[in-house]
């Protein structure tokens, strides 16, 4: 496990591309922000965790180890507690936040970078 990589994923490195391509400049992991996100636009106030389906337990792709499944339900849920507490902790500063599953962005990036560029536009006034 010492080998698995929380930084600079291919799931990640191709949304970043994605994102430069559509001319946005996230910060990556801004340690200054609760829970890390993985791309935070701060002028906008918006933070955008990544989530594999593994470590986050995706409902279409998750798959429980055959060995040792205690220890791995303890760790899914709390994952997904200290996810929840960063989220409301953001929030509570007044950031934005918005999740993309690692899935999404393997089978459909364009759609992945799509939703976080909708989400970095100002509202349209009518």
């Amino acid at each position: 496990m010492s080998r698995i990589r929380s930084e600079r994923t291919g799931p990640e490195l191709e949304l970043l591309a994605a994102l430069r391509r559509a001319g946005l400049r996230p910060v990556l992991h801004n340690k200054r922000l609760p829970g890390r996100p993985d791309f935070s636009f701060s002028k906008i106030r918006l933070a955008v965790f990544l989530d594999g389906c593994f470590w986050h337990g995706c409902p279409a792709h998750y798959r429980s180890p055959r060995s040792n499944r205690r220890f791995w339900r303890l760790k899914l849920d709390g994952n997904r507690r200290r996810d929840r507490r960063a989220r409301r902790r953001l929030n509570h500063f007044g950031w934005r936040t918005m999740t993309v599953r690692e899935c999404a962005v393997k089978a459909r990036l364009k759609k992945a970078t799509a939703r976080i560029i909708r989400r970095t536009r100002p509202l349209q006034c009518l």
